[in-house]
C-alpha cells in the first residue's frame, strides 16, 4: 500500500509538471487574473455600477448590494457604431454618464481623451467639447451634476449641461509656461496629484492650481521614431534646482469674478493638496516647506465682499513639524464643521486622529506598533471611521471599523493576506479584493460588519492553471542585518530542492522609502518569472532593508540624508546570511532591481563586490543629483547642503570596486529617471576601464513596455542570469 502512495503521488506530480517559460509570461496573457473594473459606488449607497465585456461589447451594469443582482445596464458600447470608452463617470442624480474615449497617456498618471456625454433619459449621446481643438484632461461633474470642468492646453474650462455652453476659466495656459488646473511633471509624479482644480459643494466656485513654470529647467529626450529624430521637452526640477511657482485661485462661476487664495510671502513652498471643508465656502491648503519637514493646514473663506483678484486671507488651522519629513497622504476627511480625521507618524506608528480645528485640540484614536496604511472615510450615522491597516504583520493588510465613541477596532477581513476595499457612499457595504503570495485575487461583497454577502470573483480559472505549473510557494522568513535588526524577506525555491546541490541564488530588490517587496500579496508577473526561474535551479529571495515602511517611523526614516547607505549594507548582510545555507551557492549570488532597485543593485555590485557575482540594474538613479527635487529632497536635503552623501552613496563613485558581471539596462525616453543616469554611469566604467554590457530600449519610457518589449527584456535578463551563475551549477 505504501509503495502504490509513493508512485500516486510521483505521478501526480508528473502530470502536475507544465514547464514555464518567458513566452508563456510575457506574451500569450495566460496569467491575467479577472479583475472587475470601473467599480462606482451610486449617490444612494445601495447599488454600485462596474464595466463588464460581454460579446465584445462593453457595457456599464448597475447592481444592488444586498444581493449583487443586476438592476440595469445603463450604457452599451453597441449605442453607436460600437463606440468604444476607456473609463466612465456616472453623474451622483443618475442622469449622465461621461465618457473618456481614445485615451492617450502623458506621464505616469496623467492622460488626455475625448469626452462623451451621454443622457440616460434621452439617450443622446454628445461630445463634451469640439474635438477639433483638440483633447481633454480631467472631466468631473460638479457636485449637482449641472456642470462638467475639464482641462485643455493648460486651460481650465466648464460646460453647463442644460445647454452644454462652453466657458473659460482662463486663458493664459501654455505648455511649458502657464498650467491651470492640471499640475505640473513633479507634482504629478511625487505628490501623486494631477487633478489641479477642486469644486465647492455648492457647485458654484472652481478652486485651482496655477503653475508657472517659466523659471524651471527644461529636459529634452531625444525621440527615435522618425527619419529626423525629434527633442520632446517638458520642464523637470532637478535636485537642488528652481520649481514651478504656484498660485491657488477661486473661480465663481455666477459672477465671473477670480479670487486669489493667500499662501504668504515665501514663493518657495509646496501646495501638494487643496480640499473644501464642511464650512460654506472654506477651502483648505496645505502648505509645505521646500525641504518637507514642516506642514500648514491653511483655512481660507470665500466671500462676495472679497475684491475682485485680491488675495482670500488665511489662517492656520493645523501645523505638524518633523526633524527629518513628512508624508502627504489622501487620509483627510472632514466630518462636520470643526473636526477632520487626520494621519500622522507622529508618536512613532502612523495613527489616526481627531483634530477639531475650531478649538485647536485633538485626539488620538489608534494607537500601538503598527501603521495605518490608508483611511477610507466616515460613516456619519454609525459614528465609525473605516480603515486599512498592517495591524497584524508588515506583510498584510486588513481592513478594520472604528468606533469613534470608545476607540473599539473591529476587524472586518478574516482571510490572511492582503486585503483592499472599496466602501459604498454611505459606507454600508465595501467590496473587498484580497490575495496572498501564493493565491491570486478574490473579489468579495460584505456589509459594514465585514459578513459576506457574495462572491464576485474568485479566479478559479487561473487557479486551476496554476495547478499545472506545480508551483513553489513563497516562504516568508527573516534574516538578521550586521547591527541584528531582523529584516523581513520572502524565498522562492525549486520544487524538488537537492540540499545536497548548491543553487546559485538571485535577489530581487527595490529598496526606496517606504515601499517594500517583501508582501503577503499576489504579484503576478515577477512572480511569474522568479516560479520560471526556480524551475531552472535558482532560488530567489527578497529582503525589505532599512528605509522600507510598515516597521514604523524609525525604521523607515533610518535612510533620511543617507540614501543608499544603510539599504545597501542591509542587502549585503542579507546575502552573506543566506550564503551560508547548504544549498546556496555563495560563489554564484545576483540581484535584480529596477529604478531604486537598480540604484541597490548597482551599489551591491560594486560596494558589494566580493558578495555578489552579477547584477542587472534597469532604468537606475545613479547619482541622485540627477533626480527630481521633490522625492530626492524629502529624503536627502538639497545637494547644496548634504553634496557629500548625494556623491559618497552614488554607484558612479564606487565603479573601480566592479569584480563581477553587470547588466546595465534603460529605456532612452525615461522621462522619470532619465537615460543621462544610465550614460554617466556608462561613461564611469569606460573610465575605470570596467567590462559590462548595456542595452537601451528606443524611445521606452520608465516602464520599458509595449508589443513584445517585455519579453525582449526578461528573455534578456534570463538569458545572463544562466550565463552568469548557472556554469558553474551544470
Amino acid at each position: 500500500m505504501k509503495r502504490l502512495i509513493i508512485i500516486f503521488f510521483l505521478f501526480c506530480s508528473l502530470v502536475n509538471n507544465a514547464q514555464l517559460s518567458n513566452e508563456l509570461i510575457w506574451a500569450s496573457g495566460t496569467f491575467y487574473p479577472k479583475m472587475i473594473r470601473g467599480i462606482n459606488s451610486t449617490a444612494d449607497g445601495l447599488h454600485y455600477t462596474s464595466q463588464k465585456k460581454v460579446d465584445g461589447t462593453k457595457e456599464i451594469i448597475k447592481y444592488t448590494y444586498t444581493s449583487n443582482k443586476k438592476v440595469a445596464t445603463l450604457f452599451s458600447s453597441s449605442v453607436k457604431d460600437n463606440f468604444n470608452f476607456d473609463d466612465y463617470q456616472l453623474s451622483s442624480d443618475e442622469n449622465w454618464i461621461l465618457l473618456a474615449c481614445e485615451k492617450e497617456s502623458i506621464y505616469r498618471r496623467s492622460s488626455k481623451s475625448f469626452y462623451y456625454v451621454y443622457n440616460l433619459k434621452t439617450k443622446e449621446l454628445k461630445s463634451l467639447s469640439d474635438t477639433s481643438l483638440g483633447k481633454q484632461r480631467l472631466a468631473e461633474f460638479s457636485p449637482d451634476n449641472s456642470k462638467i470642468a475639464f482641462v485643455r492646453n493648460n486651460n481650465l474650462f466648464y460646460v453647463t449641461l442644460s445647454d452644454f455652453n462652453e466657458k473659460p476659466v482662463t486663458k493664459d495656459g501654455k505648455i511649458n509656461k502657464i498650467i491651470n488646473g492640471a499640475t505640473d511633471w513633479v507634482y504629478e509624479e511625487e505628490f501623486s496629484i494631477h487633478k489641479g482644480f477642486e469644486w465647492s459643494p455648492d457647485s458654484k466656485k472652481l478652486a485651482y492650481y496655477v503653475f508657472d513654470e517659466t523659471n524651471v529647467k527644461e529636459f529634452q529626450m531625444k525621440m527615435y521614431g522618425t527619419l529626423y529624430p525629434t527633442h520632446y521637452k517638458f520642464k523637470y526640477p532637478k535636485a537642488g534646482e528652481d520649481n514651478s511657482l504656484i498660485s491657488i485661485r477661486i473661480f465663481d462661476t455666477q459672477y465671473d469674478r477670480h479670487f486669489v487664495f493667500d499662501v504668504g510671502n515665501n514663493p518657495d513652498i509646496y501646495i501638494p493638496r487643496i480640499m473644501w471643508s464642511k464650512k460654506r465656502d472654506e477651502l483648505i491648503v496645505f502648505k509645505m516647506n521646500r525641504l518637507q519637514n514642516k506642514l500648514e493646514l491653511l483655512s481660507g473663506t470665500f466671500s462676495m465682499d472679497t475684491p475682485n483678484n485680491i488675495g482670500i486671507k488665511t489662517k492656520p488651522i493645523y501645523t505638524e513639524e518633523s526633524t527629518t519629513y513628512i508624508d502627504i497622504h489622501d487620509n483627510t476627511s472632514f466630518i462636520n464643521e470643526n473636526e477632520f480625521i487626520w494621519t500622522s507618524e507622529k508618536d512613532g506608528y502612523n495613527h489616526i486622529y481627531l483634530i477639531n480645528y475650531a478649538n485647536g485640540t485633538e485626539k488620538q484614536l489608534t494607537s500601538g506598533d503598527w501603521d495605518v496604511t490608508e483611511v477610507y472615510g466616515y460613516a456619519s450615522q454609525s459614528k465609525k471611521i473605516f480603515f486599512q491597516a498592517a495591524k497584524s504583520h508588515p506583510t498584510k493588510r486588513e481592513i478594520y471599523a472604528l468606533y469613534t465613541k470608545n476607540n473599539k477596532i473591529e476587524l472586518l477581513t478574516e482571510k490572511s493576506g492582503t486585503n483592499e476595499a472599496n466602501f459604498s457612499k454611505t459606507f454600508n457595504y465595501f467590496i473587498n479584493t484580497h490575495s496572498s503570495a501564493d493565491t491570486p485575487f478574490e473579489i468579495t461583497l460584505h456589509n459594514q460588519k465585514g459578513k459576506l454577502v457574495k462572491t464576485l470573483e474568485k479566479n478559479e480559472v487561473l487557479k486551476n492553471k496554476l495547478l499545472e505549473f506545480n508551483l513553489t510557494n513563497k516562504e516568508f522568513f527573516t534574516i538578521p542585518n550586521e547591527e541584528g535588526i531582523l529584516l523581513n524577506a520572502w524565498m522562492i525555491k525549486p520544487k524538488l530542492l537537492d540540499t545536497l546541490k548548491k543553487h546559485p541564488l538571485l535577489m530581487f530588490v527595490y529598496g526606496g522609502p517606504g515601499i517594500n517587496t517583501v508582501n503577503d500579496a499576489w504579484s503576478w508577473n515577477n512572480y511569474f518569472w522568479f516560479q520560471y526561474l526556480a524551475q531552472n535551479g535558482f532560488i530567489v529571495v527578497s529582503v525589505d532593508a532599512r528605509g522600507t515602511g510598515y516597521r514604523g517611523k524609525d525604521f523607515k526614516h533610518a535612510t533620511y540624508k543617507q540614501l543608499g547607505k544603510y539599504e545597501t549594507e542591509d542587502q549585503i548582510a542579507a546575502a552573506k546570511y543566506l550564503a551560508n545555507k547548504p544549498y546556496i551557492d555563495e560563489n554564484n549570488i545576483g540581484i535584480f532591481g529596477w529604478s531604486y532597485g537598480g540604484y541597490m543593485s548597482s551599489l551591491c555590485i560594486t560596494k558589494g563586490a566580493d558578495v555578489f557575482k552579477s547584477a542587472i540594474a534597469v532604468a537606475p538613479v545613479t547619482n541622485w543629483r540627477y533626480y527630481d527635487n521633490i522625492y530626492t529632497e524629502r529624503f536627502m536635503q538639497k545637494p547644496q547642503d548634504n553634496g557629500e552623501n548625494y556623491d559618497i552613496n552614488s554607484p558612479i563613485n564606487h565603479v573601480e570596486k566592479l569584480k563581477g558581471n553587470y547588466l546595465l539596462i534603460h529605456g532612452t525616453a525615461d522621462d522619470n529617471v532619465h537615460f543621462q543616469n544610465a550614460t554617466e554611469m556608462v561613461s564611469a566604467l569606460v573610465n575605470k576601464n570596467k567590462q559590462f554590457e548595456f542595452f537601451a530600449y528606443p524611445d521606452k519610457n520608465h516602464g520599458i513596455y509595449g508589443g513584445f518589449t517585455r519579453l525582449h527584456l526578461y528573455t534578456k535578463m534570463t538569458n545572463f542570469l544562466m550565463e552568469t551563475l548557472m556554469e558553474d551549477n551544470e
